[in-house]
């Protein structure tokens, strides 16, 4: 094709300093020099090509347009034609071997690609769909030369003075890749034709102090595996298959269902997994032991593994320690089919200081508050979100959103809730802000905290929301229009400790601290509860569950047999880490795998046989679970039974069927303990910890106990039973 000598058209004057700016990449609306431009009955063409030899304007049914080169490799053009024209920008270059020719789209003839709807949902923090916004997607323009494939940008960043792409495309050059800024919305934003999945990008910011930072996106949807921080380009193509899964839960009451957890850190539950190759492994092992849902401790990227995951750097991209996000949903799909509901740890109270991510983002204090009595964490060395901020307040009601809608995720267990309650949170003296009415109160966190729950159950009806919340605050899963927080449940940390402290005693003690395992039925329907003995117990010089217990190893493991069996027996539902159910030795690190190998003890294999039982029994049986939330679910038979360091109690489901519950934790069996129950009959022995398939004694009551007229602890019958050493029973009637 011919090409058109370049025109005598008299072009408009360009302002040396706008110039400047544009060709070096640090104006705020490069746009508005670059690209098609009407002028008189035509179209000025500008392009930065820096470095070439030659540039022209290659259109659809016209000859070439030859530009001319101004300055700082910006080059332009007038072609005569009503429309704005279709085109691509041909660059020679010289090299040792000849000329070479580069063809290209041009970003800059591009309308945006994000809505005023959008940018108004933004600045009002409203866009519940934040990650189609902002962030890197791939998408193709149509024109009259045919689709334009590549990638748009979009990031927030409302203190920058310039915004650039670089990443493997330009060298990390970003000076041909300068964004625009939308408007008053803080929002910048380019269309970069030609890249596809897998591109490592990040955005180089030009901050109010005139110095270039980089930073990773904020929305980036996957990252490199650390210790490299760039953000990659991605798009999905995973096809689920969980939809019956989904409409199931959608129907479901989880107050009223059997919620048995199973925590595990994804790296060290064994070692070297990836998120497919888990899937292998956890489902045959959870379908082993009958747990109703494993609960993944944190699995946003994080760039420090041993923080476990709980100082996140990228929000919206699952680790790529182990596979890409479509690798994760692969996971949960498979978890979801296996009839296993997940639950994700959320972190949205505080973020790392990393100079790279979201810390001073565009140069000051955005995501986080600017005064640091309100915006870093004393203990943890990192920043807090700006909860007041409507774009950071989306931020993270998003962020939720998104772990629901894109990954599936059954519920979220949202981390260290009381340091977002309170201001004085972890801090001396006068060295935090009071709220606007004088207290103590983070009143911008409530709210937040109000909105993400509201808006997650709205949008997704049978999700959990989870509070990790040690203090007394009321309310905490209470509904957000009587004034409490929303949550569908808050882990119960009052229990955990009480309950922790009693059973490290040695047997002969425990009589004077008999109140520490009851004090928690005096406020056990306060909140609906979640009984944790979580990663926090088992770490940090504090040992295993194992470990805590007294006594000779024949002790220790019927100590946890007892435990747990009085926390499977407890209103509430349970959760507890990976390793405490088959008895890990020693206290649990990041940095190697379980013990599983103990599984070859006998012993160790009679424990993990009796938390299988009590998953199978506890889903079979809806006194345990359906009334978790209801005085109506639990009757003490005898609570106060200190000298002999037995508890009994009754839980009932919603026809009034009864099981009997008798725990002992002295170091010797009871014989002839009479036990009050409220129907006479037979009642069989449907658990007894203390069965030799579990490693015990064999201290039982063969299978049956027989109540009959003579009443006991004020209920109408009785019976003799025997109570096993460190041992519990469970009893139901035989008919």
């Amino acid at each position: 094709m011919a090409i058109r000598k370049r025109t005598e058209q008299e072009l408009p004057a360009i302002n040396n300093d706008f110039l400047w700016q544009v060709t070096s990449g640090s104006h705020h609306d490069p746009h508005s020099l670059l690209g098609a431009h009407p002028h008189e009955k035509g179209w000025v063409i500008r392009t930065l090509r820096p470095m070439a030899k030659a540039v022209s304007v290659v259109f659809l049914d016209q000859p070439e347009l030859a530009l001319e080169h101004l300055e700082n490799g910006l080059w332009q053009g007038f072609v005569k034609t009503k429309h704005a024209p279709d085109y691509r920008i041909s660059a020679s270059y010289a090299g040792e071997g000849g000329d070479t020719v580069w063809s290209a789209d041009d970003s800059y003839r591009h309308a945006p690609t994000l809505g005023e709807f959008d940018l108004h949902l933004i600045k009002e923090g409203r866009h519940e769909e934040l990650w189609k916004a902002l962030g890197s997607h791939l998408t193709s323009i149509k024109g009259e030369a045919g689709l334009s494939h590549g990638c748009r940008f979009a990031v927030w960043a409302p203190n920058a003075k310039a915004v650039r792409v670089v990443g493997e495309f330009n060298h990390w050059n970003g000076v041909g890749h300068a964004m625009r800024v939308m408007g008053a919305s803080g929002v910048w934003e380019l269309f970069i034709p030609g890249l596809t999945a897998g591109t490592h990008y990040k955005y180089e910011i030009l901050t109010q102090d005139g110095a270039w930072i980089t930073k990773i996106d904020p929305l980036a949807r996957q990252t490199e595996t650390p210790p490299s921080t760039a953000s990659i380009i991605t798009e999905s193509s995973y096809k689920w298959n969980d939809k019956k899964w989904i409409e199931k839960r959608t129907k479901h009451d989880a107050l009223k269902s059997p919620m048995s957890i199973y925590e595990l850190h994804a790296g060290s539950w064994r070692q070297g997994l990836t998120y497919r190759s888990m899937a292998d492994e956890l489902i045959p092992y959870m379908q082993e032991l009958g747990f109703t849902h494993v609960e993944f401790m944190p699995l946003a990227e994080h760039p420090y593994a041993p923080s476990w995951g709980y100082q996140v750097t990228g929000y919206y991209s699952p680790t790529s320690r182990f596979g890409s996000p479509d690798d994760l949903r692969y996971l949960i799909d498979r978890l979801h089919e296996a009839g296993i509901g997940v639950i994700l740890d959320w972190v949205p109270a505080h973020f790392p200081k990393d100079e790279w991510a979201l810390g001073r983002f565009d140069g000051r204090a955005l995501y986080e508050h600017e005064d640091p009595r309100r915006g870093e964490h004393p203990d943890w060395g990192t920043y807090i979100f700006d909860f007041g901020r409507n774009e950071v307040r989306n931020f993270l009601v998003a962020n939720a959103l998104y772990w629901f809608e894109e990954f599936h995720i059954d519920g979220l267990r949202v981390d260290a809730v009381a340091s977002m309650l309170y201001l004085d949170y972890s801090r001396e003296g006068n060295d935090w802000l009071p709220n606007q009415f004088g207290g103590r109160e983070n009143l911008d966190a409530i709210a937040f905290m109000q909105e993400v729950n509201a808006t997650a159950y709205r949008r997704h009806p049978g999700i959990m929301m989870i509070a990790e919340e040690s203090t007394s605050w009321g309310g905490v899963s209470s509904p957000t229009d009587g004034g409490g927080l929303g949550f569908g449940f808050k882990w119960n940390m009052g229990w955990m400790n009480d309950s922790l402290q009693y059973i490290e005693k040695d047997p002969a003690y425990r009589k004077y601290h008999h109140g520490e395992l009851t004090f928690s039925m005096l406020y056990a329907y306060d909140e609906k509860f979640v009984l944790p003995i979580s990663h926090d117990e088992v770490v940090h010089g504090k040992g295993s569950l194992l470990s805590k217990m007294p006594g000779d190893r024949w002790q220790q493991l019927a100590n946890v047999r007892a435990y747990l069996t009085f926390m499977w027996s407890h209103p509430g539902k349970q959760l507890i880490f990976m390793g405490s159910e088959f008895g890990q030795q020693s206290e649990w690190s990041q940095e190697r795998g379980l013990e599983w190998w103990i599984l070859d003890q006998p012993s160790h294999r009679g424990l993990l046989n009796l938390v299988a039982t009590l998953n199978k029994l506890y889903v079979e049986i809806p006194a345990l679970w359906q009334l978790d939330h209801d005085h109506r679910g639990f009757v003490w038979i005898d609570g106060g039974n200190a000298d002999g360091n037995l508890l009994s109690f009754l839980r009932y489901d919603e026809a009034g069927n009864p099981i009997a519950v008798v725990i002992n934790f002295a170091g010797h069996p009871h014989h002839n303990f009479k036990l009050g129950l409220p129907k006479a009959g037979v009642w069989e022995e449907i658990l007894n910890t203390d069965a030799t398939e579990f490693g015990g004694s064999g201290v039982g009551n063969f299978g049956r106990i027989e109540a009959n007229g003579d009443g006991s602890h004020g209920q109408p019958h009785s019976a003799n039973i025997s109570v096993p050493p460190l041992g519990a029973v469970w009893f139901r009637p035989a008919n």
